[in-house]
């Protein structure tokens, strides 16, 4: 079995608002009495994609000085930018590719897809990151199941903002788990609401947002709950490849 936590969309600004809203989801999953896995943060750790931004990013999520109680897994989101993230947040050289990575357990597999075009808002799982994945699963081998998480939706979620920059070419992706069954589910962000769909009949789960949460159409305006509670999910994939999704609110 595998169990994750997930976050999405801090947008850390340098505020003290964002800052205080990250920090408290932070605190709450750093106190878990059962560890889970991993955490998963599924893009637009920053909002403007600075260093600084990024620095506290670090900081923030145990990655600077690895002291994190779990492993912290991250990808970019439409709001990042790829050579400071690298340098300030991973602590790696920069560079302007595609950042993907990958985590295994004994439970499951998850790949971290960068799903983010520079300079654009919506988004697209590239020639290289499609490759990457492609050949990440082959030498797993097909004897895990895998969890794909990227930060742009593949469908509509019917509020016109997330929807107005989605995941472009959604029937790439769709051949793409066609061809491979041990796939068992895509892990989402960029919507800033919490939700559960389908897409190419995997399980489709979108992470609430940390920064704020969207109003949707028949909720009224503003179209931005800058009072609603920060959340989180936990994800658990059991034994059969069943992903099971839960969701909190952090007061």
């Amino acid at each position: 079995m595998l169990v994750l936590a997930h976050i999405s969309d801090l947008h850390l600004d340098g505020t003290a608002r964002a800052t205080e809203r990250a920090r408290r989801v932070r605190d709450r999953l750093w106190r878990l009495p059962r560890r889970p896995d991993a955490l998963l943060v599924t893009g637009d750790i920053a909002d403007h994609g600075t260093e600084a931004e990024y620095e506290e990013a670090a900081e923030l999520l145990g990655l600077r000085d690895g002291d994190a109680p779990f492993p912290v897994l991250t990808c970019p989101g439409n709001h990042d930018s790829r050579a400071p993230y690298r340098k300030s947040l991973l602590g790696v050289p920069p560079a302007d590719g595609p950042v993907d990575s990958v985590h295994v357990t004994a439970g499951g597999a998850v790949l971290m897809c960068d799903s983010s075009i520079p300079g654009r808002d919506d988004g697209r799982l590239d020639d290289e990151t499609c490759a990457w994945i492609e050949s990440t699963l082959d030498e797993l081998g097909g004897e895990l199941p895998v969890l794909l998480a990227f930060h742009h939706p593949p469908v509509s979620l019917h509020h016109p903002l997330p929807d107005s920059f989605p995941l472009r070419d959604p029937d790439r992706l769709a051949a793409l788990l066609a061809r491979r069954s041990e796939i068992a589910g895509l892990i989402t962000g960029h919507a800033h609401t919490p939700a559960a769909t389908t897409f190419a009949g995997r399980p489709l789960v979108v992470g609430p947002g940390v920064t704020w949460t969207i109003r949707l159409p028949w909720e009224g305006e503003p179209i931005a709950d800058r009072d609603a509670p920060p959340g989180f999910a936990l994800h658990v994939l059991d034994d059969t490849g069943r992903l099971t999704s839960h969701f909190r609110v952090v007061t």
